[in-house]
């Protein structure tokens, strides 16, 4: 793992000391990548420096996106963060299961925050490819933006310290982006084999890009799946001549 890799995500934050304050957290743990959701016209750049100190630079080089697809592109997995459990958010990772899971991965990695009032929708954690949990009070369970940046980056910068004391080598998954042209290539062949009807493709499309970013595929483990997938609708179409 490197800790320049790990790119932390704010989804349309609504106040712009919370931004400092998450930067300062950030630096506190060695990780620099800000991304944000929304526009920078929005905020108080006074007010992000005050609040990040010492660690203002890492806004000054955050970089503004109009979705989180879209700021997750070149990263290999995008998990999101989130109090509430439901049907469309499956199973929710603890931080240091998280952190345990991108061991030994040299790729990007998004971790995703809300909104502080709201926090992820449905929708938008239908956009990450794992949902994670910071266990809190049922009386009192929401949680300040910084602090649970801070107590994801702490849990990355834990399991990364203790990745350099085992001297583990990294393997090197697809990105997300990568990734959606392989998803495309099975629900193709799956379609031309009569496997689904056309409604169901985007909930067979969200099934594999779900299932596959997990598995941090490599590009050549990729290939095979296409090379594989491909064989079974060219043999379908053979047999059914």
């Amino acid at each position: 793992m490197d800790l320049k890799n790990v790119v932390i995500v704010l989804d349309h934050p609504e106040e712009s000391r919370n931004i400092g304050a998450a930067c300062r957290a950030m630096a506190n743990n060695d990780i620099s990548e800000l991304r944000i959701v929304g526009n920078k016209a929005d905020y108080d750049i006074e007010h992000i420096h005050v609040l990040a100190i010492h660690a203002k630079d890492i806004f000054d080089r955050a970089k503004f996106y109009s979705s989180i697809k879209e700021a997750t592109a070149d990263c290999f997995m995008c998990a999101g963060t989130t109090r509430r459990s439901g049907k469309k958010r499956g199973k929710l990772l603890l931080p240091e299961e998280f952190a345990r899971k991108i061991s030994g991965v040299d790729a990007k990695v998004a971790v995703v925050f809300g909104n502080e009032r709201t926090g992820l929708t449905d929708e938008q954690l239908d956009e990450c490819n794992l949902g994670v949990t910071i266990p809190s009070s049922n009386s009192f369970g929401s949680l300040n933006l910084s602090h649970a940046v801070q107590i994801l980056c702490y849990h990355i910068f834990r399991e990364f310290l203790r990745e350099q004391n085992k001297g583990t080598r990294g393997v090197t998954p697809i990105t997300l982006e990568r990734l959606d042209s392989t998803v495309k290539t099975i629900s193709n062949n799956l379609e031309e084999v009569g496997f689904f009807k056309m409604p169901g493709r985007e909930d067979m499309e969200n099934y594999w890009r779900s299932i596959l970013s997990r598995a941090a595929l490599t590009e050549g483990e990729a290939k095979y799946l296409e090379k594989t997938f491909n064989k079974i609708s060219g043999l379908a179409k053979k047999n059914n001549k």
